[in-house]
């Protein structure tokens, strides 16, 4: 078995970051579609300032909304993906440097994600 090498993270993370990025933007383009279809022929009303609905201030209203193909709530699940991109690639840091026994890297690594855990979950920015 050969040794697993800083250049096969360097690949494996790059196309965790590619698919990240294309698959949230088909799903975005997905939900701008449908978005369109049902209310593209609806004319704007700028008088009156309506914020984001209710359904999409949770994640069970988004979930509901995906199952009920709401355009809105697709769209906002393709930017909580494109969001958890560059997480999934400190995730995979962590394991890279796990592989490698890289002690160092690794408690660095979980500091970061720890911080980030810890900004996304209080509110509060790093």
């Amino acid at each position: 078995m050969t040794k697993f090498k800083d250049t096969d993270m360097q690949v494996i993370i790059g196309w965790v970051l590619r698919l990240g990025v294309f698959i949230s933007m088909l799903v975005v383009f997905l939900g701008g579609v449908i978005y369109l279809y049902r209310h593209g022929h609806e004319v704007a009303d700028h008088y009156v300032f309506k914020g984001v609905p209710l359904f999409l201030q949770s994640g069970s209203g988004i979930v509901n909304g995906i199952l009920n193909f709401r355009g809105q709530a697709i769209i906002q699940a393709g930017i909580i993906l494109l969001i958890a991109t560059p997480v999934i690639r400190v995730i995979c840091s962590a394991v890279g440097f796990a592989l490698e026994k890289d002690h160092l890297y690794i408690g660095i690594t979980l500091l970061v994600l720890a911080i980030i855990f810890f900004s996304m979950l209080s509110g509060h920015a790093g």
